[in-house]
């Protein structure tokens, strides 16, 4: 493969890769925003809360607002401002509650709507009698749009009951003792029959009656800030669930890099043989098989690492750069291996080979890396810090190169003449050897003759040949007898 094919399979390569690395950032980018606007949104919640508490201290209860008899519905109407606005900023929009507080028609506004609560509970009307008080003083309230806000548990006896058909009302209700009788079914459907009033115009509130009251709007509340806070950690829970990487976008991130490592190869393919001087209408069928061959081969490597590189960069700490030259080291050492087996190459050529395209791809990912810090721009930065690496180092690979082989040609030379040198003294070294020992066996032949006067003249030769002093040797009578008798 030439330097440029080279250059432009590694940029696709790490393009592939940073495209990846850049949805996964993404990814992570939304993750973290969204973990930031969640604890505000929380913050802002039960700030609202607090505020509402602080309000309904200071404005009903020191004040008596409403004594006695009347104070709670003034409690329901701020809770319900408060409760109501902490709901919707836990999740993210802007409050729409505001609380009027000027003793007229309407008590709340939300998003323009006007709404009049009713927290009754005397006479057991489930404050429909309070309700047509109101509408008597104001006929125009609901055809203006205004709607009844009454406490959520009453709300629900009521919806029942007007859906309750008169045979279920006569064997189901009963006419005395504790929960709805049938009086009350009959008093819901007059209500509602006279038609001044649909149920449509009727909505729960946040609260229920007996929550609304002095003395349990503090636990109210607080409970409310233990639900804001449980919300919370539950979309806190959805934003991690949407930021894990998913089935969906790991079959994109492979067809991606399918389509354009099988595309780069089509092209790659086609620019070779009109390199080796064929011209497109001259190509014959085996050419464009060949051509379909490569591009699929390309797809099928292009899906391994898109697989791949989407499994690493999310599963394990590894960067998208890291991972592509991970399948890229594969597929070479793959390809190097076969060749080993047909006996193509050595086994010391497969090491060197290996090593070589390692740390090829290991400059061609620390290149984008550096790019991609560099010029912090998606893909390009990438492309970019790969090409300029690439290109730096087979140039200062293909300089040292050359000058290791001078290095390694010089020293087999003085390895050879060396050798020459020393195998030249080897032998003259084994000559004088082989006449030392010759001499030496000679002379052992005769010191252990079973002659004892040879014994005696070859031992004395011996003990010359070893290196005795001779002085020391028992070489005559006087010498002998010395040394053994005196």
């Amino acid at each position: 493969m030439t330097d440029a094919r080279r250059l432009a399979k590694s940029n696709q390569e790490q393009a592939v890769a940073a495209w990846i690395g850049h949805l996964n950032q993404l990814r992570l980018d939304t993750l973290l925003s969204g973990l930031a606007r969640q604890g505000e949104n929380l913050r802002d919640a039960l700030s609202i809360i607090d505020q509402a508490v602080k309000k309904i201290d200071l404005e009903v209860v020191t004040t008596n607002r409403g004594g006695t008899k009347g104070m709670h519905g003034f409690i329901a109407e701020v809770a319900e401002v408060g409760i109501g606005n902490a709901q919707r900023r836990i999740a993210g929009a802007e409050p729409v509650y505001q609380w009027v507080n000027d003793n007229g028609p309407v008590d709340l506004l939300r998003e323009g709507v006007a709404i009049q609560q009713k927290f009754v509970a005397a006479g057991g009307r489930l404050g429909l009698g309070a309700i047509t008080e109101h509408l008597q003083r104001y006929p125009d309230y609901v055809k203006n749009g205004g709607r009844y806000q009454i406490p959520r548990d009453h709300f629900d006896v009521i919806r029942d009951l007007h859906a309750m058909t008169p045979e279920t009302a006569a064997t189901t209700l009963s006419r005395s003792g504790d929960g709805p009788s049938l009086s009350d079914w009959k008093r819901v459907q007059t209500f509602f029959g006279s038609g001044a009033v649909d149920i449509d115009s009727l909505e729960p509130s946040h609260l229920d009656y007996r929550e609304a009251q002095r003395g349990a709007y503090e636990e109210t509340l607080q409970s409310e800030k233990d639900s804001l806070k449980q919300t919370d950690e539950g979309r806190r829970r959805d934003l991690h669930d949407d930021s894990r990487p998913g089935l969906q976008e790991g079959i994109q991130a492979t067809l991606l890099s399918a389509a354009v490592e099988g595309g780069t190869a089509l092209v790659l393919a086609v620019v070779q043989k009109r390199r080796d001087g064929k011209k497109l209408r001259a190509f014959t069928a085996d050419d464009w098989v060949d051509i379909a061959g490569a591009a699929g081969l390309g797809a099928a490597k292009g899906s391994v690492r898109g697989l791949t590189i989407y499994s690493l960069t999310n599963f394990t700490a590894t960067s998208s750069a890291v991972a592509s030259s991970i399948v890229t080291s594969a597929f070479g050492m793959a390809e190097l291996a076969n060749e080993l087996r047909r006996g193509e190459i050595d086994e010391l050529q497969f090491i060197e080979n290996c090593e070589l395209f390692c740390l090829d791809t290991a400059v061609s990912a620390l290149s984008s890396l550096i790019g991609q810090t560099l010029i912090p721009v998606p893909v390009l930065g990438a492309v970019i810090g790969n090409t300029i690496g690439t290109v730096m180092y087979q140039a200062a690979r293909t300089s040292l190169s050359a000058r290791e082989m001078a290095l390694i040609a010089g020293y087999a030379r003085a390895q050879r003449e060396l050798d020459e040198s020393l195998s030249a003294d080897y032998a003259q070294l084994i000559d004088e050897l082989t006449a030392s020992l010759s001499d030496y066996f000679e002379v052992l032949e005769r010191a252990f003759s079973p002659d004892v006067l040879t014994a005696v003249q070859g031992s004395i030769e011996l003990a010359s040949t070893v290196g005795v002093k001779p002085e020391d040797l028992l070489d005559s009578r006087a010498k002998a007898r010395r040394f053994f008798l005196d």
